[in-house]
């Protein structure tokens, strides 16, 4: 799991058919202080609604991803697990 800040959205003109109506968002992975950023941004895959500026926690366990999203074979690398309180 990693914590990040969303920075915005992502748009596709095409996608993968296991990621059919679900929102993209570019996240930059932070340190434990929250401030820190840790590494490059990434893409993850969000179900819960999360918007620019709001912090959250990834996982990028395959396992988990074909549990939240019902897929077997998907590109899903990164996706939100929850939003982080303030």
């Amino acid at each position: 799991m990693q914590s990040a800040k969303v920075l915005g959205n992502a748009t596709s003109t095409a996608k993968h058919s296991s990621l059919a109506n679900l929102k993209l968002l570019i996240c930059q992975p932070m340190l434990s202080d929250g401030k820190t950023p840790d590494g490059a941004p990434l893409l993850a895959v969000d179900r819960f609604g999360a918007g620019p500026g709001e912090n959250v926690m990834l996982t990028s366990d395959g396992s988990c991803v074909k549990e939240m999203f019902g897929v077997e074979n998907s590109p899903i690398r990164w996706a939100v697990l929850g939003l982080l309180d303030d």
